[in-house]
This record gives C-alpha cells, structure tokens and sequence, in this order.
C-alpha cells in the first residue's frame, strides 16, 4: 500500500473548490479518481501505484473529483455527469499548469472525465493513459440502474446500508487479491452520495465518432472479471480511438506493472 503524505491546495473552479496536491517536478500529468473515491484511496488499497510516473520524471497533480474527498459539494446531480466533471478538470489545468499540454491519467469516472475533456479540447493532452474503463453505451442501461438503486438505498436507510452491501459482496476477480477494497474511508459523505450516484446514472462515454476525433496517444489498461469496468470497454475504446494500445490484467502482479507500464508510456511521448 501506498502512505501519500503531500501539501494539500485547493483551488474555486466553477462553483466549487477543488484540493489537489503535487509531487515531483516535470512535464505534469493528472490523475482523475474513480467514482466515491478520493485523490489517493486507491493507491492506498493497493490497486495502482503511480510512484514510478513520478520517479519518471512527471509532476504528478491528484485531486479530488467535485463532491470527493476534501473538495466541496454541490447539490445538483448534473454537477456530477462526467461531461460537466470533465469542464471541473479542463478549468482546474488552467490554474494548475496554464498553457502546458498534460498527461492524463483515470480510473473509471476519472476515465470518463478525461475522455469527455480531450474530446472538448483534444490539444490540452499530451498522452493518455485510461484505467478500468467503465460500462458504456450498450451496457451502460444496468449499470445506471445500479446507481440508481444505490442512491435510493442511501437516502433511505443511510450511508451503513450501502457499507453492508459492499461488505456482503460477492467474491472478487482474481486480479484483486492482493487490493485492500473495503480500506479506507469512502471519498463522499452520507449527504453526497446519492447526489453523485444518480449523476453517474445520468452519464456516459461520448459517443464512437467523438472519441474518433481524439488523437492524443493513449494506453488502454483493462482488468479482467468486473462487470462494472467490463474489458469490452477498452477494446471498444482501443478501436475508436485513432491511436490507442490495450493491456488487460488478469493477476495481481499484471495490476501491480500498471505503474511502470504507464511511466514508460508517458516518458515515450
């Protein structure tokens, strides 16, 4: 597991306050969490670790997504569509690296959002690298209703249901087991989070001839086992995309060369 200890900053971008920290120095690249998560809970369970895009030679920007971990809240639930997470990200460049074209790094909702920003504005990346794409498209209907039906049981029966569920789960993919999933504290509050569940009910990839138009360099890292980031995605993704590789990790230790594959890629560009 990863311990990140870094100088919290927190920046207003279109009607909320972003935190963010840095390290390293270098051409920047950023890194868009998943959805309920937060800046570094994910590299603290063990599921990436980004120390070598770093060691690399990057400045490595993390922030929390609107209404995650110590950015603040907003009550609409369009706030939380990937394509308006996309405007927060694309804003938050412009104070954080003005003028400079950035690597991207995501994670599921933070896939989305860089997606939907390099579609907006393509030349504002120099590379990509998208992790765990999530449900799109065709199989998106199942995964809103999913969303959907967590929202209502948060609202309802409050924040304890939804850790029980999560606790009573069915086993993991294979390519998990060395990944502490229920570590941590989640990255939204009880109030959150049916907010930002039906904002991602309401969201998708943009569509085939959108992300037709990206060319920008782009590793594809799928993993194998989960419906909810189904590897359908990343060979979609791959084949629309004009110039686009895919890796898919079925073991813990193909999760675990994640960091070095996306290091490599970046310092190639």
């Amino acid at each position: 597991m990863t311990d990140l200890q870094l100088d919290e900053h927190s920046t207003p971008v279109r009607g909320t306050s972003l935190a963010w920290t840095e390290e390293g120095h270098g051409p920047t690249a950023i890194w868009a969490h998943g959805l309920s998560s937060s800046r570094d809970a994910q590299e603290t369970q063990g599921m990436f670790d980004w120390a070598p895009v770093v060691a690399s030679g990057h400045r490595l920007v993390r922030y929390d997504a609107r209404g995650h971990g110590h950015s603040t809240f907003t009550g609409a639930s369009s706030d939380y569509e990937w394509k308006n997470l996309a405007h927060d990200l694309l804003a938050l460049l412009d104070e954080v690296a003005p003028g400079e074209r950035v690597a991207g790094i995501g994670s599921s909702m933070g896939t989305a959002t860089l997606l939907h920003a390099a579609v907006l504005d393509p030349d504002r990346f120099s590379a990509l690298v998208l992790t765990s794409a999530p449900t799109a498209w065709e199989t998106r209907a199942g995964q809103a209703g999913v969303y959907t039906q967590l929202a209502d049981l948060v609202e309802q029966q409050g924040v304890a249901a939804f850790e029980a569920m999560m606790a009573d789960a069915p086993e993991q993919p294979p390519v998990f087991a060395e990944v502490d999933m229920l570590g941590g504290e989640l990255g939204v509050t009880a109030e959150a989070m049916p907010t930002i569940f039906r904002g991602a009910a309401r969201s998708d990839l943009p569509s085939a001839t959108a992300i037709a138009a990206v060319d920008v360099p782009t590793l594809l890292l799928s993993w194998a086992g989960d419906p909810g980031h189904p590897v359908v995605t990343g060979a979609l993704l791959a084949e629309y995309l004009p110039d686009a590789a895919l890796r898919v990790a079925a073991t813990p230790a193909q999760l675990a060369a994640w960091g070095g594959y996306a290091a490599d890629f970046l310092a190639s560009r």
